[in-house]
């Protein structure tokens, strides 16, 4: 039994290492072979991350330069939250103030005048291509 599970524990890590070489193939990914593992390269990100086995799998953790430079992101998305949170806080019950609503109730009446305007220049077009006779009916 030992010796059945020893052949699985190889038939997987083989496979283990076949996917990361298909990765690597695609040329996203560049496997090196290292003292106790992989290091794995991510050529659009430039993320580098070393692969071990572990159990019957390979893990691959992100090297600490990676980890700092996502965890300063990290920092400066979360001040940014902050900041965006505070600034709602200010606003209020996060309704409209009355300058952006006239702002709006300003832009909306342009455009139904300039609307109107071209409804009316198709009506007189009407009228003098058919004098004499009634408009149809509004609804």
């Amino acid at each position: 039994m030992n010796r059945f599970f020893g052949l699985l524990v190889s038939g997987v890590a083989a496979f283990s290492i076949g996917s990361a070489v298909a990765l690597a193939q695609d040329g996203r990914y560049v496997m090196q072979r290292a003292d106790d593992g992989f290091v794995r390269l991510d050529t659009q990100t430039g993320e580098m991350s070393l692969c071990r086995q572990q159990d019957e799998q390979f893990v691959c953790r992100m090297s600490a330069d990676d980890r700092r430079a996502l965890e300063a992101e990290i920092g400066l998305l979360e001040d940014r939250i902050a900041r965006l949170e505070a600034e709602i806080a200010d606003r209020g019950d996060g309704l409209p103030s009355e300058d952006e609503i006239d702002r709006t109730m300003g832009i909306m009446e342009n455009m139904m005048r300039r609307f109107l305007g071209v409804i009316e220049e198709f009506e007189n077009e009407l009228r003098e291509d058919k004098p004499g006779e009634a408009l149809p009916e509004k609804t």
